[in-house]
């Protein structure tokens, strides 16, 4: 009698295996960089309420006239030293109520000024924490092509992750809301980390894939180029942006924007211009684009307009005549932070990244465990993960507490960067249980002193600027809830006697 080979089905075990080692090794190797974008991105959701937060006495407005911009333009113009290359202006948003005008030198240096209704420049924008949070985020602050494209690598690892997560884990959908609490701490650790996959998984793809093509974008536009235009990568690049203006470097006047302004109205009556950029201000050669909202519900849903120093329009691209990739690449950034929708889809992203965040740290937890559950378990590893963990919200608190003190980003990147070695220099020092308590009760406190030095030092004249400190001392009193009962002191004296 010949015996019928039983159908082992997909994904076959020893598939299952494989792709479970996979998923293990490639969560280890890129833990640390994994937690970091996480943890920053979610916190990054809000980085115009963090500016307004830093300027709470800029003057506030729904909208600017062209004579005010053309007066702050020059005003701005006046106060830069050297020959300017590039301006842009910001106009007033929902999310940032105020203008600023961003004047690039042919040095590179950069100065960003901030302007009042009537075009007056009230000084220079504080943006130093706005900035590193959003820089470390994106580039980690390395050289600007490098740190993206490991951001962009990361960006691969989670995808990677996430798709490999699925497939070792065959009945994760089934088990969707099985949790086994209370019990084994790897057992409880792995059911949070999988239903918490599964839950956010649309969001968890989404993200990953926004970062991974903005983080690569240069790789796969140096890849079009190659194919398609024998290595040009100006082509291809030109079928993204708008052309640039012919160049006459001859000295002129600073370009006046007022026709201009009058022209997009014109052409785009009723609708809102998001920011406008001046190239060569100086010269002849002197142009102005223009981008204007449409009005329509997509995402990627900007006119462009694009004048000489003439007046002449000599560009223009409407949103809905953008080709496939021409929405694809002006989705990506809103798709990836959540600038969308208004308040209630940054706090959803937010929440949604805090499990991404806590996948991140999971992964590690659970490999940790696993280990010592297998009597081979690694204390120092632990102790260093604990350290990365919960060194990462003191070192940004730190950060935040010194732009308080300091328009620029060095002293934000050299704090950040003290207390993240110091912490993990702890780590050698102190067990994991001790360092999770310390973190929580630190970065507990620093919120706190944080929320109430704030105004004091920057002021209260920004609604946005007090919810901020109001969400900031409740995540403090959340983190030192946290601690109370685990402190031994606090312990003995609930017990009763």
């Amino acid at each position: 009698m010949t015996k019928v080979k039983k159908s082992t089905g997909f994904p076959s075990s020893d598939l299952v295996r494989a792709v479970l080692k996979g998923h293990s090794g490639l969560g280890l190797a890129f833990a640390a960089l994994l937690y970091l974008v996480c943890l920053t991105g979610t916190i990054a959701v809000f980085a115009n309420e963090f500016q307004r937060w830093e300027n709470p006495g800029a003057e506030r407005m729904q909208m600017m006239s062209a004579d005010a911009v053309q007066a702050a333009y020059l005003g701005a113009m006046e106060r830069t030293e050297g020959p300017v290359e590039h301006v842009l202006i910001l106009m007033p948003s929902e999310d940032r109520p105020w203008p600023t005008l961003r004047f690039d030198a042919e040095d590179g240096t950069q100065t960003t000024w901030i302007a009042d209704g009537a075009g007056r420049i009230t000084g220079k924008v504080r943006e130093g924490w706005t900035k590193f949070l959003t820089r470390l985020h994106i580039n980690l602050h390395l050289p600007q092509s490098w740190g993206i494209f490991i951001i962009g690598l990361t960006g691969v690892a989670l995808l990677s992750s996430l798709i490999s997560g699925l497939l070792a884990h065959p009945r994760i959908f089934r088990d969707a809301f099985h949790l086994r609490l209370g019990g084994s701490r790897r057992l409880q650790e792995a059911d949070l980390h999988n239903r918490i996959g599964v839950w956010a998984l649309p969001f968890h793809i989404t993200v990953s894939l926004t970062g991974a093509l903005l983080g690569l974008s240069t790789i796969i536009i140096g890849a079009i180029g190659l194919a398609v235009f024998q290595g040009d990568t100006a082509k291809v690049y030109a079928i993204f942006t708008p052309p640039h203006p012919a160049a006459d470097a001859r000295p002129a006047p600073p370009l006046d924007l007022r026709p201009l302004f009058a022209t997009v109205a014109a052409r785009a009556p009723g609708e809102r211009i998001n920011y406008l950029v001046i190239e060569h201000p100086t010269e002849m050669g002197a142009a102005a684009m223009f981008e204007v909202e449409d009005g329509s519900s997509r995402l990627a849903n900007a006119n462009s307009y694009a004048f000489d120093r003439e007046g002449k329009l000599y560009y223009e691209q409407k949103a809905a005549d953008n080709n496939v990739g021409q929405q694809i690449l002006g989705s990506l950034g809103l798709l990836h932070f959540g600038w969308f929708g208004g308040g209630v889809i940054k706090i959803a992203y937010a929440l949604l990244g805090l499990g991404l965040t806590y996948l991140a740290a999971g992964g590690v937890n659970i490999w940790l465990a696993r280990r010592r559950d297998k009597g081979r378990p690694a204390p120092g590893w632990e102790s260093v993960w604990t350290a990365t963990v919960w060194g990462q919200p003191v070192a940004l608190a730190c950060a935040a507490f010194t732009a308080l003190f300091t328009p620029l980003v060095a002293p934000l990147i050299w704090t950040w960067g003290i207390i993240s070695i110091a912490v993990l220099g702890a780590a050698a020092l102190l067990p994991p249980a001790t360092l999770s308590r310390f973190g929580r009760a630190i970065t507990g406190a620093l919120l706190i002193v944080l929320a109430l030095a704030h105004p004091a030092f920057l002021g209260m004249g920004d609604s946005m600027a007090l919810i901020v400190d109001g969400a900031l001392g409740l995540l403090g009193l959340g983190l030192l809830a946290t601690v109370v009962g685990q402190v031994p002191m606090v312990r003995k004296a609930s017990q009763p006697a």
